[in-house]
């Protein structure tokens, strides 16, 4: 038989390893190309993968629950479909597969995430300042999670002479996210308090509902965040009138040539990605005692899933692109995301966050930042205001489209004259718009 492996993807840059969440398929089944065969979860998303090649399912190494290391052969498709099913074993080859080369699959498309989902750090962890060995796979899950090595090393590790194991650091994760810290004693030993959470009772006629795994993930990272960073928030009222009567001017002409929708949100992309290289500090991300800069501007955008739940897919090099390529992004990440059929790697290296609370008709909102970024930007509605305008023959009041911009920054590096100065940049460039623009 012809024989073809499906294994298991590489998921981005920092994925190792994927947990496989419900098989769609099982031994025995013919399938087409393209057809969903088993879902799979990471610490940032959950994913889909699809058939690259129709035939026969023969073989299944692994099972419901099974953590798999990428590039190993999760299942095996014959595509004469015949019933020989060339009992290899998990990752082995029968007579017949030796024939065939080793084939990817296409990379998954996901399903869902947060942000909303565990962010992807790009953390650089020391770990020469350690005498202990640690294994690849602990270091990785130390750099993402923000793990620092003294935490690592005051662990009592449960394997072999004492070294940390994967399950000891999930444990202390969960032992963190659960609400038990460490604190140094004034005698400068280590010591765990437990902030205690007060208990919650059921009422006749309650309904009870499991939260889904999105929502787990979302809720331990913006608690992560709140812990991680002194929040400070900040609001400015923007005049968006010049934009608005702008944009009313040519979205129909947009739209006919361009075969895309011009919404609001390229424009305040694109503002910010102009405030951002005007002030790199508010682009970058807190290590320990260590900032740093980044590079790339890319920015993510929060979109509201039909689930309820929220993913950020990520622009990239947000700052290098004009507005009809910033426009095409946001409408094909956005659709792509509430129909998930976003690639992972669409939802990492995020170095800033733009969220849009007026979309839902609010006024503002104070928003949590997305770690290890240190600043988030929040979009409230456009509304029609009497305001107050200096003209030459003096004050008048005037009807115009007045907008809050809220900022959320770490206060740990970003302090309040840069926040508010970051803030005013955003405001100017909006402001400023050119009304006689054309794209």
């Amino acid at each position: 038989m012809a024989a073809f492996e499906i294994i298991m993807p590489k998921l981005g840059e920092s994925i190792i390893e994927a947990t496989i969440t419900k098989w769609l398929v099982k031994e025995g089944d013919t399938i087409e190309e393209e057809d969903p065969l088993v879902e799979i979860a990471t610490d940032k998303v959950d994913s889909e993968i699809p058939s690259p090649v129709e035939g026969k399912v023969t073989k299944i190494h692994f099972s419901e629950g099974d953590v798999v290391p990428v590039g190993a052969v999760i299942a095996i498709v014959d595509m004469d479909g015949g019933d020989d099913t060339g009992d290899s074993g998990a990752g082995g080859k029968s007579d017949s597969e030796k024939e065939e080369p080793k084939q990817e699959s296409k990379p998954p498309k996901a399903k869902v995430s947060e942000e909303e989902e565990k962010p992807d750090t790009n953390q650089a962890t020391d770990f020469a300042d350690s005498n202990k060995f640690y294994s690849p796979l602990v270091k990785s899950i130390a750099k993402k999670e923000n793990i620092g090595v003294d935490e690592l090393d005051k662990l009592n590790g449960s394997g072999k002479d004492g070294r940390v194991t994967k399950k000891d650091v999930l444990e202390y994760l969960e032992n963190r996210s659960s609400g038990k810290e460490t604190t140094t004693s004034s005698a400068g030993q280590s010591q765990t308090r437990t902030i205690e959470t007060p208990p919650v009772s059921a009422g006749a006629g309650d309904e009870i509902v499991e939260m889904d795994r999105m929502r787990k993930l979302i809720a331990d990272h913006m608690v992560m965040s709140k812990q991680t960073s002194p929040h400070v928030t900040m609001f400015h009222e923007v005049d968006m009138t010049n934009i608005t009567l702008w944009r009313n001017k040519i979205k129909d002409g947009f739209l006919e040539r361009e075969g895309e929708k011009l919404t609001f949100t390229p424009i305040f992309i694109e503002a910010a990605a102009r405030a951002l290289r005007d002030f790199p500090l508010v682009n970058a991300s807190v290590d320990g005692y260590k900032i740093i800069k980044r590079r790339q501007v890319n920015i993510g955008m929060a979109t509201a899933l039909p689930s309820g739940n929220l993913i950020v897919p990520v622009i990239k090099n947000a700052d290098q692109k004009n507005l009809v390529g910033l426009a095409k992004d946001v409408n094909d990440l956005a659709s792509r995301a509430r129909a998930n059929k976003l690639n992972p790697d669409e939802i990492q290296g995020g170095t800033f966050t733009i969220t849009n609370f007026g979309q839902f008709g609010n006024l503002t909102g104070a928003p949590i930042i997305n770690q290890p970024q240190v600043g988030i930007l929040g979009i409230g509605t456009i509304t029609k205001k009497p305001v107050v305008k200096e003209t030459p023959q003096g004050d008048v009041i005037a009807i115009r489209h007045i907008m809050i911009l809220s900022l959320a920054f770490d206060h740990r590096i970003v302090d309040g004259a840069l926040g508010g100065m970051f803030l005013q940049k955003v405001a100017e460039y909006l402001e400023n718009f050119d009304v006689n623009r054309t794209v």
